[in-house]
């Protein structure tokens, strides 16, 4: 069971959506907060409901200023930070590919590398929130791949750092502005909040993988036993 109660958390992405609502929820449980995002007034607003130190900042432009203004080291560190994009691929400029990669992809493997040492002597934690993208999805090429390799990131700092819990989150449709107006209509958006209260279960029982909403963990099994029945699949239900 992972205890967050007195215990430095960074959250990232922590202005809105499901980095609010973690934040929120472990402000509850006694967590010392720093967040992290882009927008000043909406992380300022989170950090006066939670008692946390807000560091506005843009990840996908790197994550040194970050560091500098950690107060400490954080036993609990969810990366949450992302950015979406819909769109066939031959459609995507190339700044778009390179701030998906830099945002949803470099920032939190560049920053794991520079916290995985002060994490291995707390015996912290990292969540990494993916996607079910990560398996792969039409119109999404880019945002899917940089969740796969997110979650392909933390399968092996979990193999590599095993004082350090892992939890993976892959989430399906959030209703949050996230997905903006492109949004899939199926399966159907699930709250933030709901996704914040199935992270902060799966910390307290330090699960590996965290499918939210659970049904759509069928989709993943499907896909690593058979890639090639799922892509059929995928073709014609969407």
């Amino acid at each position: 069971m992972v205890k967050v109660a007195d215990r430095l958390a960074l959250v990232t992405g922590a202005s809105s959506g499901i980095g609010r609502a973690v934040a929120l929820r472990l402000a509850g449980d006694g967590a010392r907060l720093v967040l992290t995002g882009r927008d000043p007034d909406r992380l300022q607003e989170v950090a006066e409901r939670t008692g946390g130190k807000a560091v506005v900042a843009d990840l996908a432009e790197g994550v040194d200023a970050l560091l500098g203004s950690l107060p400490g080291t954080p036993a609990l560190v969810v990366h949450n930070a992302g950015a979406g994009a819909a769109g066939p691929l031959e459609d995507m400029t190339s700044a778009q590919v390179d701030a998906l990669i830099d945002l949803n992809l470099r920032a939190p493997v560049q920053l794991t590398r520079a916290l995985l040492p002060g994490l291995r002597a707390e015996r912290g934690h990292l969540v990494f929130v993916a996607s079910i993208a990560a398996v792969g999805v039409a119109g999404e090429a880019v945002y899917s791949a940089t969740k796969a390799g997110l979650r392909g990131f933390a399968d092996a700092v979990r193999v590599e750092a095993p004082e350090v819990g892992v939890t993976t989150v892959l989430p399906g449709i959030v209703d949050t502005p996230f997905h903006g107006p492109e949004r899939r209509s199926f399966p159907r958006a699930v709250p933030a909040d709901k996704v914040a209260e199935e992270i902060v279960k799966g910390l307290r029982r330090d699960a590996a993988e965290v499918v939210v909403p659970r049904w759509l963990a069928i989709g993943a099994k499907l896909h690593g036993a058979a890639p090639a029945l799922f892509a059929k699949a995928s073709r014609r239900w969407g």
